[in-house]
């Protein structure tokens, strides 16, 4: 009974931040130049992402008008993540880009807006998706950084479901690491959909 509890309160917590992610986003002037047109910012995480001491961001952009199709005619590229860091002058730039990490706002099934955020830390930031109807999924796509390729690598993905009407009988989690699992995997090049072929 009291993993019941624990897991309907965890999923419980995720819907509620991933309702607080429909908020406006504030974003400070110095990350506005890398707002693309017709898009508008649904996330900004701060942190130092590369160990260098400085302040760096996450930036998450929903485009209005996206274009890449998925076999279920949802958009691939909805929804860019960027990586931007502070260098020693001070100033922004846009280290890395991916257009497929955080998944679409109708990726969720009758759960909506499957994306719950970004979390983040120092060398480390991890991006948090969790959806479904009666079978409830979470997944969580875990990234750090590297001083020897100096790029941000996959490190964890952790995949949980469960049915909503007996989830102590039937949630399952999964949980992919390197080297096993999969090889380096730069964030620039990781897509969901392919991470564990």
């Amino acid at each position: 009974m009291k993993t019941k509890a624990c897991l309907l309160l965890t999923f419980c917590l995720l819907a509620i931040t991933a309702h607080a992610q429909t908020e406006a986003v504030t974003v400070p002037d110095e990350v506005k130049p890398f707002i693309e047109q017709r898009a508008k910012p649904i996330a900004l995480e701060s942190a130092d992402l590369n160990g260098d001491g400085l302040k760096d961001y996450i930036l998450v952009l929903e485009r209005e008008n996206p274009t890449l199709k998925d076999e279920d005619d949802f958009p691939k590229n909805q929804r860019p993540l960027l990586i931007l860091v502070r260098g020693a002058d001070n100033k922004l730039t846009a280290a890395k880009q991916n257009e497929l990490i955080v998944l679409c706002s109708n990726c969720g099934g009758m759960m909506g807006d499957p994306f719950v955020g970004v979390t983040v830390g120092k060398n480390t930031f991890t991006v948090n998706h969790y959806g479904g109807s009666a079978w409830r999924w979470s997944v969580d796509y875990k990234f750090n950084y590297s001083r020897i390729d100096k790029t941000w690598q996959l490190v964890r993905i952790e995949e949980t479901s469960f049915n909503a009407n007996d989830p102590e009988k039937t949630h399952k989690r999964k949980i992919l690491t390197p080297p096993r699992n999969f090889g380096k995997v730069d964030i620039a090049d990781f897509d969901p959909s392919k991470y564990n072929k």
